[in-house]
């Protein structure tokens, strides 16, 4: 990484001994970068208490001293992501996208279309009262991205077209299965038709769009349990801001 300014998001922060910071980054020239911020928390003039989950920043890098993080040199804010701070629900939401992010990339991968979906992705989840939607849209979004989203609108074993009724879908076994691929299997979720055509037309959706978009109930609780068991499959393991999003519900 050179010296010359880009942009980044905070996915997150870890304070780090007597007065350093060291953040995680979601930058738009080099992807996901860990950095460190020397006197991040004892002089407010050098950072400005910019360094918090979900702020956008212009960031200068110093030069990496060999086997280190890169040291932040200076930091701009341009959005304080001030929304978020007022609204719990929309705060578990945007730690839940942030972490699936780190999740799903390795460092230091430049992924600009990630950065434009987390940066359309955060006002939306501060303003929006639909949490399950903005939820599915941003897992479904984030898989396809990735390249890991399984097979939906036809089966993923043998390629047979689906028609109307429901389908047993296993991430597993490519996605969606047949009547005949899916004989004596139980694993997965079962799923409507309907939802699979619903989840393939969002896909069609111009992806840094999260406002305005209206599902059926059906759709909404097929489409989460569905995207929920290809996150668990693709992942491996539990995310952390997944049970607090889960505790705000009272599961």
């Amino acid at each position: 990484m050179d010296g010359s300014p880009c942009e980044a998001i905070v996915l997150r922060c870890t304070d780090y001994g007597e007065a350093d910071r060291i953040v995680t980054l979601l930058t738009r020239d080099h992807g996901i970068c860990g950095a460190f911020a020397r006197n991040a928390r004892s002089s407010r003039r050098r950072f400005g208490g910019a360094l918090h989950p979900f702020s956008r920043l212009r960031i200068t890098w110093q030069t990496r001293r060999r086997g280190g993080l890169p040291q932040l040199a200076e930091v701009e804010l341009l959005d304080g992501a001030h929304g978020l701070m007022t609204n719990l629900d929309g705060m578990a939401l945007a730690a839940y996208g942030c972490e699936l992010i780190m999740a799903l990339w390795p460092e230091e991968q430049a992924i600009p279309e990630v950065y434009d979906l987390l940066r359309s992705f955060l006002p939306a989840a501060a303003s929006s009262g639909a949490g399950e939607t903005l939820r599915l849209l941003m897992e479904l979004r984030l898989l396809d991205a990735a390249g890991l989203l399984p097979h939906l609108g036809h089966c993923g074993e043998c390629w047979a077209v689906l028609g109307a009724g429901e389908y047993r879908f296993d991430a597993a076994r490519g996605g969606t299965l047949c009547a005949a691929c899916a004989y004596g299997h139980h694993g997965g979720v079962v799923v409507d038709a309907l939802t699979l055509g619903s989840l393939v037309r969002l896909l069609q959706v111009d992806p840094l769009v999260f406002e305005g978009i209206r599902l059926s109930p059906l759709t909404v609780t097929q489409a989460g349990e569905l995207l929920h068991h290809c996150v668990e499959e693709t992942v491996g393991r539990p995310l952390k801001s997944e049970r607090f999003l889960a505790s705000l519900k009272g599961v």
